[in-house]
C-alpha cells in the first residue's frame, strides 16, 4: 500500500493512462481485424489511409511501438495488392 500523498497519485494516474492505452490498442486490433476481414480492393484501398493514420498516432503516442506500426502497415498494404 502506498504510504506518501504522490505515490497514491502517480498510482491513480498509472491507472487511468493504462485503461486509456488498453482501449486505443484494443480498437486498433479490432480496425486491422475487420481490415483484413475485407475482399473488395477498392473498399480496402479506402479504409488503409485512415488505418495507416490510427496506427501513425498510436506509434506517436507510444501506444505502440514504432516498429509494430510500420510492420502492421507494410503488412496491409501488401494485403491490399493480394486482392482482386
Amino acid at each position: 500500500m502506498a504510504n506518501h500523498i504522490s505515490s497514491e497519485k502517480r498510482i491513480r494516474q498509472t491507472n487511468a493512462r493504462r485503461l486509456h492505452n488498453r482501449y486505443y490498442a484494443r480498437t486498433a486490433r479490432n480496425a486491422v481485424k475487420a481490415f483484413r476481414a475485407l475482399t473488395d480492393r477498392t473498399e480496402a484501398e479506402k479504409k488503409y489511409p485512415v488505418l495507416a493514420s490510427m496506427l501513425d498516432r498510436l506509434a506517436g503516442k507510444n501506444i505502440i511501438h514504432k516498429n509494430k506500426a510500420a510492420n502492421l502497415k507494410s503488412k496491409l498494404a501488401r494485403r491490399i495488392n493480394t486482392l482482386a
